[in-house]
């Protein structure tokens, strides 16, 4: 099983890098967001350490989105998901790489990006830190709760306004821990217990998420 994933990982990586428009859209909204925000405000350094997190966090969460309404579609149309659902491995396993996949390529580069943004918001290394420790664990939780959104519009047309619907009410607990964890971090305080939160909330996701996208990807085929 581990083989399998690991094949269907590698497979998808490269499916995604041989489609520019799939991992650079959501990378220079996120970039364009947060590099045109600061001329909008005054530029007081204590004003944009205040509202820096939020806009970063704000901003890879709308670019979430962009990537997340065509997680299964191609799947889907061209008739992998059925065939899938025809070999004698769980549904869940498939989804489960599908989502490594989307992560490594579409959040790993923001990652390596964040200390060059963090500067224009004038977070200094131990903020920067928190700051990228929050993506780490809070942006995992973004693509599993995600994609039962994606899961649940796949059969469905022209449906990203539906897709923010559903999913955009699951992140609000990501959004506060991660953001309470940068405020925290940049007035001084201990941001060791927003961590915490934010990796009990990446367990939960991973545990469930998967065999409940994989669950309604089961009914949205069987309906077709």
């Amino acid at each position: 099983m581990l083989k399998i994933i690991l094949t269907i990982i590698h497979r998808e990586c490269l499916l995604i890098w041989r489609c520019p428009v799939e991992w650079c859209t959501p990378l220079l909204f996120f970039i364009l967001v947060v590099l045109l925000f600061p001329l909008t405000v005054v530029p007081d350094i204590k004003t944009l350490q205040l509202v820096g997190p939020g806009i970063l966090w704000l901003a890879l969460l709308l670019a979430t989105l962009l990537s997340l309404s065509k997680l299964f579609q191609a799947d889907y149309e061209d008739g992998s998901l059925e065939q899938w659902l025809l070999r004698p491995w769980p549904l869940s396993a498939f989804v489960l790489a599908k989502l490594i996949a989307h992560w490594l390529m579409i959040f790993v580069p923001v990652i390596l990006i964040i200390p060059l943004l963090a500067m224009m918001y004038h977070l200094n290394f131990h903020v920067s830190l928190i700051l990228i420790l929050t993506l780490l664990t809070g942006t995992p939780s973004l693509i599993l709760l995600g994609s039962i959104g994606a899961a649940l519009i796949v059969s469905l047309r022209q449906s990203s306004l539906l897709l923010a619907l559903i999913i955009l009410p699951l992140y609000v607990p990501t959004l506060i821990f991660a953001t309470s964890a940068i405020t925290s971090a940049v007035a001084g305080f201990s941001a060791t217990a927003s961590i915490i939160w934010l990796t009990a909330l990446f367990s939960f996701s991973v545990i469930l998420a998967p065999w409940v996208s994989a669950a309604t990807l089961k009914i949205g085929i069987a309906y077709q």
